[in-house]
This record gives structure tokens, C-alpha cells and sequence, in this order.
């Protein structure tokens, strides 16, 4: 599928976000003709981690939650790794942006501990969603529905539970930015 012309906000959290679930869907979607624009709680650049505690590669922030809108963008896409996902979930501002896409109908991925921003952002009720096994219960507490699969795909919702999933990850969140709005995402908080 092309995404020519598809603009896709990628998070990152400095010192968090998991390596291998930012870069692989980085990779996937500028494969697939997307401009992506990496968006951070801080401008300059951040490191990844490799599991909890090893150091991964350094990258570039484009933007800040304090300057970019939802409306910019025709999809997100949420990478995991423990600390960098509780990092965004805590942030008002990113919390914010999150919830914006959501409210549009626009396509979101979310992988791993990824799904924490949308907890926080209180878009989850009715909605069927997977992520690493510790987020069930989190889900479940705001009204979604978890399963243990692969990758699972709601009304423009695409989540994955860990690394080893990407290969679907990818391959949904792609076909799910190239239909655009789904009016079924669409969710107000």
C-alpha cells in the first residue's frame, strides 16, 4: 500500500521508547511513501532503550507536543518501552494530542506499553484492544476490551502486544493510515 502524501506523527519519549517499536514502524511507513515527523516531550534529540535498562540509538525529535496539533497529521503511531510510555501517558500535552487524533477519527498504532497513552486519554471505552499483558487490567478499567493476540485492529485502532509482533503491526498500521478517517474511531472525552 502507499502512503504518498500521508503525513504520520511518530512518538518518541527521551531515555524510554523501546528501539526496534520506533524504528521498525519509522522504516515501514517511509517504505511506504509516508512523511514521518518524529514528535517529543523535549526538542533536540532522544535515546531509545533496548529492553528496560540498555542504552539504544539516538534520534532526532522534529517537534514538541507544545507545537504541533492533531490536525496536521493523517495518523499516529504510539511505539512502547516501559518508561517512555509512562513518560507520554503523564504528560497533559501529549495526552492531549492523542486524544486529538482519536476525536478526528484518524488511525492510530499502538504497541506494547503503548496503550497507556490511550488510557489516559480516556478513548478505550467499548473498544477491543491488545498490548503487553501487564496493561490488561489498565485497559479493562477504561472500558475496553483486552485480548491476547497480535495484532488487533478496531474502527482504525491498531494495537500489538510486543516486538515480536511488528511484522503485523506494520503491515495493519499501513493499511489502516492508507484508508484514512474512520468514522467508527471517532471518540470524544
Amino acid at each position: 500500500m502507499k502512503l504518498d502524501g500521508k503525513t504520520i506523527a511518530i512518538l518518541i519519549a527521551p531515555r524510554g521508547t523501546e528501539d526496534v517499536e520506533y524504528v521498525r514502524p519509522k522504516e515501514a511507513l517511509t517504505r511506504s511513501g509516508a512523511t514521518v515527523v518524529t514528535v517529543s516531550l523535549e526538542a533536540g534529540d532522544a535515546q531509545t532503550v533496548n529492553g528496560d535498562l540498555d542504552p539504544g540509538a539516538t534520534y532526532r525529535v522534529d517537534r514538541t507536543f507544545a507545537d504541533v496539533s492533531a490536525d496536521e497529521f493523517d495518523g499516529l503511531v504510539i511505539p512502547g518501552g516501559t518508561v517512555g510510555a509512562d513518560k507520554i501517558r503523564a504528560s497533559e500535552e501529549a495526552v492531549a494530542f492523542v486524544r486529538g487524533f482519536v476525536s478526528a477519527g484518524k488511525p492510530v498504532a499502538a504497541i506494547c506499553h503503548g496503550p497507556w497513552a490511550l488510557v489516559e486519554a480516556d478513548v478505550l471505552g467499548g473498544r477491543e484492544v491488545t498490548s503487553y499483558p501487564s496493561l490488561a487490567t489498565d485497559i479493562r478499567n477504561a472500558g475496553g476490551r483486552w485480548v491476547d493476540r497480535e495484532v488487533v485492529v478496531d474502527s482504525g485502532l491498531v494495537t500489538s502486544r510486543k516486538p515480536d509482533d511488528l511484522d503485523a503491526f506494520c503491515a495493519k498500521m499501513i493499511e489502516e493510515f492508507a484508508e484514512g478517517v474512520h468514522d467508527g474511531q471517532r471518540r470524544s472525552a
